[in-house]
């Protein structure tokens, strides 16, 4: 939806094998994504105020952006997550960075 730089992604999922991982069906909201200006820095920065975040790392994501998750739940060594809801950071393109600055 929208145009340029404003354009939101909404993405409808159902699963191929409601027996198999990724459970998209479980919870209804499976993950919310948000642009961030320089993911690096932000998962340092996140990572030494101790948010857990879920295994991979900074990766190439299906829109070819850079990508990573923060864990839906938290732990004794990562106290603060997504409260049960999986948040995708996004490393937003220069064009965004620019326009929404």
């Amino acid at each position: 939806m929208g145009r340029g730089v404003h354009t939101v992604e909404v993405d409808l999922m159902q699963p191929l094998d409601p027996d198999k991982k990724p459970a998209v069906h479980q919870t209804p909201l499976n993950h919310i994504g948000l642009w961030i200006d320089d993911l690096p820095k932000a998962v340092e920065w996140l990572t030494s105020r101790g948010v857990r975040f879920a295994p991979g790392g900074i990766r190439k994501g299906a829109a070819g952006h850079d990508i990573c998750f923060l864990h839906p739940k938290s732990n004794e060594e990562f106290p603060i997550a997504g409260e049960g809801v999986l948040i995708e950071l996004v490393q937003a393109p220069p064009e965004v960075v620019a326009a929404l600055r």
